[in-house]
């Protein structure tokens, strides 16, 4: 049976952290992404706000549980927009439009096991590849134009 995307227009766009995960490799800027969960698709660690933590170490924090690093913390480098989807009990799905708040990572610790170790893949990536590799044109851009003098 074929699923369906409901989009609905009046859902108000919702707020997620993410870390842009970098360090530099004779003396080149790398990328670190991972899979999504759900479809597999290239994407910075990300998840929602959290009530114990600012902003920016939430992002940290789900850098940890999803790729397993740590690291600095930077100034918010950028947003992007994307449509996350939800599959709903039906064979109709829902996507609910978020807006990402991007904080850089230095990673300065790489773990081989983590929280989300089993579920997801990771791979280091200079600017240009992880910029076509994501999906989201806005976030493209981001990785594009990220210069470690910016972190």
């Amino acid at each position: 049976m074929k699923q369906d995307t409901i989009k609905l227009m009046d859902i108000a766009v919702r707020t997620q952290l993410g870390a842009l995960c970098w360090r530099l490799k004779n003396g080149q800027p790398k990328i670190l992404l991972i899979t999504s969960r759900e479809t597999g698709r290239w994407v910075l660690p990300k998840g929602w706000r959290m009530e114990d933590r600012d902003d920016a170490s939430a992002a940290a924090l789900e850098a940890w549980e999803e790729a397993g690093v740590t690291g600095e913390l930077g100034q918010m480098a950028g947003r992007y927009r994307y449509d996350k989807v939800v599959s709903r009990r039906t064979s109709s799905q829902l996507a609910i439009p978020c807006e990402v708040e991007v904080y850089p990572l230095k990673v300065t610790s790489v773990a081989k096991r983590y929280p989300e170790h089993k579920q997801r893949r990771r791979k280091w990536f200079s600017p240009e590849k992880a910029a076509a590799l994501v999906d989201e044109p806005d976030l493209a851009k981001l990785l594009r134009t990220f210069a470690v003098k910016d972190a």
